[in-house]
């Protein structure tokens, strides 16, 4: 996709603060310090639109950027960093559930691991959660350049196998390895969205 504009559109804390378009929406979700933000400013070609940080837990509220004037690209908070007070790691938990479970406008969500370790329990209940409740989604392994051919083919089995899903889409932030499959995979859910709500109408 040609990115023709970006933009920051508003950080959201709670559900009344969630914008009201009706925009297609893709969102990111993943453990602290994972490569969200990172992920996020490659595939739209632009440096610092999410800000990137090396201390887990920093991102602590929904982000929304508007491209193209035509889809939303949602930021969650990552999850499992122990520093973050439990209330509020439940407080994160409740509203991103809710968003996943009602978002009309949501078509894709991609969850994000790190290619250097195993998935957590929390990226197995996630991706658990996100297939028991038909939620399109697509699981990108993050910072593949720090892997040799190897042991990235060795990470990707395993995370094929434990997430038990066909495709995991290997990444690189710094080498852009993986954006154009990522790219390819948000078009078609924005076009099997759209040819859904003509077939509705």
């Amino acid at each position: 996709m040609k990115i023709t504009s970006t933009d920051f559109v508003k950080s959201a804390f709670e559900e009344s603060h969630w914008t009201k378009t009706k925009l297609p929406e893709i969102a990111f979700l993943g453990r602290s310090n994972v490569g969200k933000s990172s992920l996020i400013n490659s595939l739209l070609g632009v440096k610092g639109l999410a800000r990137t940080s090396g201390t887990p837990g920093r991102t602590q509220a929904i982000n929304f950027f508007l491209i193209n004037k035509k889809i939303q690209f949602v930021d969650f908070p990552g999850f499992g960093y122990a520093r973050v007070p439990q209330a509020m790691r439940k407080a994160w938990g409740e509203m991103v559930t809710n968003f996943l479970a009602n978002r009309k406008q949501l078509v894709l969500s991609i969850h994000i691991v790190d290619s250097r370790h195993e998935p957590t329990n929390q990226d197995l209940q996630l991706n658990e959660w996100l297939r028991f409740n038909g939620k399109p989604y697509l699981v990108v392994a993050t910072k593949t350049d720090k892997l040799s051919g190897n042991e990235l083919q060795k990470s990707l089995l395993r995370a094929k196998q434990q997430l038990d899903v066909e495709q995991v889409i290997p990444y690189s932030s710094t080498k852009l390895v993986g954006r154009e499959k990522v790219w390819r995979v948000i078009e078609d859910a924005i076009k099997n969205r759209a040819s859904n709500d003509l077939e509705v109408a």
